[in-house]
């Protein structure tokens, strides 16, 4: 599988290699993965591509770390109380819908263009996604289980840390993976407007300056990044997990 997926790959880097080599596409527009990759190299060589990689996923995970500091706590005691959830349902309403670049106004505002207010653009636009994700995890474990815990006269808290939460946890890690990927998304809007360096600045820059291979060169990183990240995320559910298998 891994060899055809490979194969799949470069077959395609030829295809549009050869492509703009032969004219068929305007380098302008689209440069060929040659170009591009000479200028990572290039970039790698004198320093500066290695410190925007560094500071994107910096702000993503200590934005979304916060997010999930806050949202599973809170997701598992909403999920267990139905007057809390239906008093908080209305502010949840309310700010699951906002998108990320809404915040960056209020956040400039706030608190400048400092790297905290990176972190809260990520932070805003994770946090409710992820609050769903943990309530929607922790109404779904067995009330059988909640039940017979009760009457082997386990105490609310144990209840939630012995019970719901283990029942709960796969469900809750299969959320994060999809949650870390849209963190991804919510930080290069942030760089976009406001920042000094990272990949979504890269790739601005890039286009104020019409190099074309500097701006495919941005959007590589950020997909190879979240693949790594991803990687490693599925190694720590795994380990996590172990008891499940």
């Amino acid at each position: 599988m891994f060899a055809t997926g490979a194969a799949a790959v470069l077959a395609f880097l030829a295809i549009w290699e050869a492509a703009c080599r032969t004219g068929s596409v305007d380098p302008i527009f689209l440069p060929p993965p040659s170009a591009v990759l000479d200028r990572g190299l290039a970039m790698v060589a004198d320093g500066t591509l290695p410190g925007h990689v560094l500071a994107s996923a910096r702000r993503v995970m200590a934005g979304f770390l916060a997010a999930t500091a806050v949202a599973i706590p809170l997701g598992i005691f909403l999920g267990t109380s139905r007057y809390a959830r239906a008093a908080f349902d209305p502010i949840l309403s309310f700010l699951r819908p906002l998108p990320s670049m809404s915040w960056i106004p209020l956040s400039l505002l706030w608190f400048g263009i400092t790297e905290t207010q990176k972190y809260s653009i990520v932070f805003m636009g994770t946090f409710a996604p992820a609050l769903v994700y943990v309530i929607d995890a922790t109404r779904n474990v067995d009330p059988l289980l909640v039940r017979a815990a009760q009457n082997l006269g386990a105490s609310r808290w144990q209840v939630m840390r012995e019970v719901i939460l283990p029942g709960s946890l796969p469900q809750i890690l299969s959320g994060l993976k999809v949650i870390l990927g849209l963190a991804w998304t919510c930080v290069i809007s942030a760089e976009l407007v406001a920042a000094r360096e990272g990949l979504g600045f890269l790739i601005m820059n890039g286009k104020e300056f019409f190099q074309t291979e500097v701006v495919v060169l941005g959007m590589v990183l950020i997909s190879v990044t979240v693949l790594l990240t991803d990687f490693v995320f599925r190694l720590i559910e795994n380990r996590v997990l172990r008891w499940q298998r």
